[in-house]
């Protein structure tokens, strides 16, 4: 069962949704909120798993409102436009839904949120993969394939030993919380790496199998300590 609330300033929006939530099995909208800050205070309280979020609020939009909980929902953002549907993306959204939105193609978001919180339980239990979004579609990625992870200006590129790249609109920062700490870290703003495809370091360089990256200033004092602890 997902647990949701719904955020939208407009009653009669939050009214399609509710109506439309309570045809779908497996799904329990708990409250409705006009307003955000309630809906804040409500989830300080109260767990859920799912929200449904209007993008274009008066007092705070639901791209800013998501970043300001500090908790890692899946989120469906809602929005009239639909340029803001690449910024919900970077957010790792499970999808967005353009107003007005017809019950089918809310039942097809819903529908990739529940196989999205059925992935996280079978992760929790063997983490030997992450599901990433990319060209609308969602991607298993095996972990033990990843070369390295790396950052480009609005999108990630996961290198994958002996395949094509996967491109993802998300931050690298989202993507290094899917992974397992005693796995990959990250060693620069720009890359994330796996440990077991380290061989040498040398002068702030760090050797892959395949490659050599650089080690941030900032990260060179943790990856450094790390490294001395294993070796």
């Amino acid at each position: 069962m997902i647990n949701c609330i719904a955020i939208d300033d407009e009653p009669l929006s939050l009214q399609i949704l509710s109506g439309y939530a309570s045809q779908i099995q497996g799904m329990e909208l708990l409250k409705t909120f006009t307003n955000p800050l309630k809906a804040q205070n409500y989830l300080k309280k109260f767990p859920v798993d799912l929200l449904f979020l209007d993008i274009q609020m008066p007092d705070v939009s639901g791209i800013n409102f998501y970043k300001s909980i500090g908790q890692h929902k899946m989120v469906i953002f809602t929005t009239a436009h639909s340029e803001f549907a690449v910024e919900g993306f970077n957010l790792n959204a499970i999808d967005y839904l353009l107003k007005p939105f017809e019950f089918e193609r809310f039942k097809l978001a819903v529908n990739k949120a529940i196989e999205h919180q059925e992935y996280l339980a079978q992760h929790h239990r063997t983490e030997k993969s992450i599901l990433i979004r990319s060209e609308y579609k969602l991607v298993k990625v095996l972990l033990k394939d990843i070369e390295y992870i790396e950052s480009y200006d609005d999108f990630i590129k996961i290198h994958i030993l002996g395949n094509k790249p996967v491109l993802t609109l998300m931050s690298l920062k989202v993507v290094f919380e899917m992974l397992p700490a005693d796995q990959f870290i990250r060693i620069h703003r720009s890359y994330i790496i796996p440990l077991n495809q380290i061989t040498s370091i040398r002068n702030n360089r760090v050797q892959l199998r395949s490659t050599e990256l650089p080690v941030g200033i900032r990260y060179k004092e943790d990856f450094l300590k790390w490294y001395k602890e294993d070796h």
